[in-house]
């Protein structure tokens, strides 16, 4: 459904609209209505109510008024009691009209219904009398003259307008001598001319310009204070004459000391017959203001239409507004208020109305009258006029916010508000989302719609003061947009206003710059290597664990990366960041290290893996490191009593630096996120290409980094964690056996995978190890030797289980090498199955040294006969402590493995170990000995004493 904005429903008043009225023209004038030189909309009776909402109050004073007039019964004094602006004077103006008859009542708008409810059919015209305390100022020291007459005081004032030189000549004397008349001549003054209506206004004002004990031709303090009582009196003696009398509702209204005193004692006399009434509701605003300042609502449904979509609005977002917003009488307001927002008369109302000298109706219609035109003028689209809408731009209507606040808060709006200068302008201009919608700038101006006037209310340490996010959302958000975008620039504010404040939910501006300029100071003092480059190298070491690499490296010098066969990380510094276009200063950085350990060549290059920062996002990194920093000293410096904080900034600094540290981190994880991999191509005829990067992404939002980094390879078989022998045996064939090489010694072939970035990328050597056991079993892939003595390979295995030792000795041979290695060795063992013949002792012949000899005697045409054949083996040999792993190694492939080959061969090995300490052993060797004897399943082992 499209729904129209509020300027093609709404239209505003001529004057409004071409921003020709005045100030004072939202002001009614009493006096010059009485006068006749008002203008048109209040002097016409008709025009006024039109313009004019009756409010419930209003509806139940005038039917007060019309009974009084018309005899039958009514209040005969009524007190206007209400705040600055709070629309006294517009409703006396409504009782001069009603009362005047100059158009006959039931041709007033609005007001046949009171006719009738008070069952009067004709209303009489009444003699009204205005007494403007303001307009007769000049009264009191300077008589005033009417056609001839000379008038003094304000009750000859008050005969003159009742019945000329004949209401006059009844006060004649008291007001030549300036004593008050009695309630007796008042009373019959009132009935000569009734039905009468007497209209006072600003009392308090004229009275308290006479000083107590002294005399002026207007009479004295106490004559004008006893005038005023016997007139309440009287006029409870005349059944038809009425008094309407304004009086401030506080002290601080009625001005000096004299002033304070007389609405005491005025407050007093009416008190003893008035009937107090407080003319306007806040929910009745609503129509008092749309109809003093729009012409019409053009298209009903349209404007209904848009409420209903604001109030669906709020009711599909619960959990985001106020909780009034979740009630079906809200869409009723929104009805009412329309094409303003309530929640702009609330704040207006409710916050503002509370500012000393702020009017409660007429501030808010002049402030209002400046905004209109202004969205006028600026063609603005809103649906409706919310908070967010305030041109706070525009010089008037700033001019007009700010003269009711204290000084200082110009330069907050310029600032922080709006304004092509302010700061939300700017982050809109750079971030396209958020200004689509000028969240921030909607945002700025509804925080400072409901916060300015709590600067002056409330203390610098009161809690209670600001909006809270859900309300901030209602003064912006309009149906269809995102309130993520919102919510968005409510934090990018937080993080870069100067003269916002937060704090347990509730936003406001302050004239005082909060903590956010001093920690933009102090941002300046730290400095890229010896302040932000090391946090964030702290920052990084912490976010790693080990994983599978052996070695990380943070900004890490290339003489100081070690040159070894363990795989590591480096992490790159910020300086050398990577950039997909364009120059990269990481690769150089990078192959600076890879080519070099310092000033020597590296040769273990295929061992080093390199992660960098993405350079479009390292100046903001930075940025938040140094606010990091800055939060930090500040916090710092209030615990040691270097910076004094009141509680709530020292609270917002912990808030501060908490938030601040969990960005910081977060922006580590977006800002390092390219895996930069070395690898190298072999041409065929054309040697090795050069070094080629490449840079895979990370997932920032990972929760394990290290095992992210080791998913990336692992996915991208950059790195090799398990390996098959498949695998290993092609590069075998295509690197290592070739050019008449069947064998390759495997501590080189590790060695090479190693140093060489054209060859696969393993682990660790466990891996390749893990590769040839899984090997050692298929006769597919390649065989073993511990070493070769000339055509002959040393404890050479092929298909079957083995375990292979990485060692200088070790061999892998080509597959086809081993199995005719093997079948020549199946037939010379046939060859030589012929026992050697036994000498005179009967045991073969041994060599020096005592090591057995082995005599070969290979008869051809078959063997001797009455040979007894030999069924037991025994051998012994003492190993040395230090190499004995290698010579148990020889033993078992050299002496065990002919035995074990065969089948029907029991073998059996007992292994005997003695270890003496002239000194004895201490239990930490006892102690590690026994539990590994144990685990090894040992027959027995002791240790003894020695002699």
């Amino acid at each position: 459904m499209n729904l129209k904005p509020w300027r093609e429903i709404a239209v505003p008043h001529e004057d409004v609209l071409k921003g020709t009225f005045q100030q004072a023209e939202f002001a009614a004038d009493l006096s010059r209505v009485h006068g006749g030189t008002a203008r048109e909309e209040y002097q016409n009776p008709v025009r006024f109510f039109e313009r004019t909402f009756i409010t419930e109050g209003m509806r139940l004073l005038l039917d007060s008024v019309v009974r009084r007039l018309a005899g039958k019964g009514g209040d005969p004094v009524i007190q206007l009691q209400t705040a600055f602006g709070g629309g006294k004077t517009h409703t006396m103006l409504a009782v001069y009209h009603l009362a005047k008859g100059e158009v006959p009542a039931g041709d007033l708008p609005g007001v046949p219904p009171i006719l009738d409810a008070a069952g009067v059919t004709e209303l009489p015209r009444a003699r009204v009398a205005v007494l403007d305390g303001v307009d007769l100022l000049g009264l009191a020291g300077k008589p005033r003259v009417h056609e001839g007459c000379t008038v003094r005081t304000l009750w000859g004032e008050l005969a003159w307008q009742l019945g000329g030189e004949a209401g006059y000549a009844r006060v004649r004397e008291a007001d030549e001598t300036g004593t008050a008349p009695g309630k007796a001549e008042l009373a019959q003054l009132l009935a000569e001319h009734a039905p009468c209506v007497i209209l006072v206004d600003e009392l308090v004002r004229y009275v308290s310009q006479f000083e107590e004990g002294k005399a002026l031709s207007g009479g004295t303090f106490d004559a004008n204070l006893s005038f005023v009582q016997a007139l309440t009196e009287a006029l409870k003696a005349v059944p038809t004459a009425v008094m309407l009398a304004s009086l401030p509702e506080s002290e601080k209204e009625a001005g000096s000391e004299r002033g304070v005193r007389a609405l005491a004692t005025l407050a007093h006399y009416f008190g003893r017959v008035q009937a107090l009434w407080k003319p306007v509701a806040t929910e009745e605003a609503f129509e008092i203001v749309r109809r003093r300042l729009f012409a019409s609502i053009g298209d009903r449904q349209a404007a209904e239409a848009v409420c209903r979509a604001f109030a669906d609005h709020y009711l599909g977002n619960r959990q985001e507004f106020p909780q009034e917003t979740q009630e079906g009488r809200y869409l009723d307001r929104l009805i009412r208020a329309y094409p303003i927002h309530p929640e702009v008369f609330d704040r207006l109302y409710e916050d503002w109305s509370s500012l000393e000298n702020f009017q409660r109706t007429r501030g808010v219609l002049k402030l209002m009258a400046k905004i209109i035109h202004r969205l006028w003028q600026d063609g603005n689209n809103d649906l409706l006029i919310l908070p967010g809408s305030l041109p706070l731009y525009d010089v008037d209507v700033r001019n007009e916010a700010i003269y009711y606040l204290p000084q200082g808060w110009d330069p907050v709006i310029e600032r922080d508000v709006d304004g092509e200068r302010s700061e939300p302008w700017e982050i809109e201009n750079r971030d396209p989302r958020l200004g689509g919608v000028q969240a921030c700038r909607r945002v700025a101006r509804t925080i400072f719609l409901g916060s300015a006037p709590h600067s002056v209310q409330l203390g610098a340490n009161q809690l209670v003061r600001g909006l809270e996010q859900e309300r901030v959302l209602l003064g912006v958000a309009q149906p269809g947009q995102p309130l993520g975008v919102f919510k968005d620039a409510l934090s990018r504010l937080t993080d870069r206003l100067h003269y916002l404040n937060h704090a347990q939910n509730r936003y406001w501006f302050d004239t005082r710059p909060n903590l956010r300029r001093e920690m933009e100071e102090r941002k300046r003092r730290f400095h890229e290597w010896e302040d932000v480059f090391p946090t964030i190298r702290d920052r990084l070491q912490r976010q790693f664990a080990t994983g599978v690499f052996s070695g990380i490296h943070v900004f890490t010098a290339s003489g100081d990366v070690p040159d070894d066969w363990l795989l590591r990380l480096v992490v790159l510094p910020p300086d050398a960041a990577f950039s997909k276009s364009g120059k990269s200063p990481a690769l150089e950085h990078a192959s600076e290290i890879l080519r070099k350990r310092g000033e020597q060549p590296r040769f273990k290059q295929n061992r080093l893996i390199f992660l960098a920062a993405d350079q479009d996002s390292v100046l903001r990194l930075k940025d938040l490191v140094r606010s990091y920093l800055a939060w930090r000293s500040i916090v710092r410096d209030y615990q040691d009593n270097r910076l004094v904080l009141d509680n709530l900034m020292a609270r917002q600094a912990q808030e501060s630096l908490a938030q601040a540290e969990k960005t910081v981190g977060q922006a580590i994880r977006e800002t390092y996120k390219w895996l930069l991999v070395p690898g190298q191509e072999a041409l065929p005829g054309r040697g090795l290409s050069e070094v080629q990067w490449q840079a895979i992404p990370l997932n920032a939002g990972a929760s394990n980094w290290s095992q992210e980094i080791e998913r990336v390879l692992k996915e991208n078989e950059l790195l090799i964690t398990a390996w098959a022998p498949i695998h290993l045996a092609r590069m075998l064939r295509e690197w290592f056996w070739k050019d008449g090489v069947k064998e390759a010694p495997a501590l080189s072939v590790w060695q090479q995978s190693c140093q060489q970035l054209y060859l696969p990328r393993l682990k660790d050597d466990v891996v390749f190890q893990e590769a040839l056991a899984a090997g050692s079993e298929s006769r597919d892939f390649f065989g073993f030797a511990q070493g070769k003595e000339g055509d002959r390979y040393l404890g050479f295995s092929f298909g079957k289980r083995y375990a292979p030792i990485l060692d200088a000795s070790l061999l892998l041979i080509e597959p086809q090498t081993a199995a005719a290695y093997e079948e020549a060795q199946r037939l010379a063992e046939e060859g030589s199955r012929v026992p050697p013949e036994p000498d005179e002792t009967g045991t073969t012949a041994s060599g020096s040294g005592g090591s057995p000899r082995v005599v070969e005697d290979v008869a051809k045409g078959g063997g001797q006969t009455g040979i007894v054949p030999k069924k037991r083996f025994y051998g012994r040999i003492v190993l040395d402590p230090v190499t004995a792993k290698k010579q148990f190694a020889d033993v078992v492939d050299e002496v065990l493995q002919p035995f074990t080959v065969r089948p029907g061969i029991a073998v059996k090995i007992v292994v005997e170990i003695e270890a003496e300490a002239p000194a004895g052993f201490d239990h930490g060797v006892q102690r590690t000995v026994w539990e590994n004897c144990a685990v090894l399943r040992f027959e027995s082992a002791e240790f003894e004493a020695g002699e």
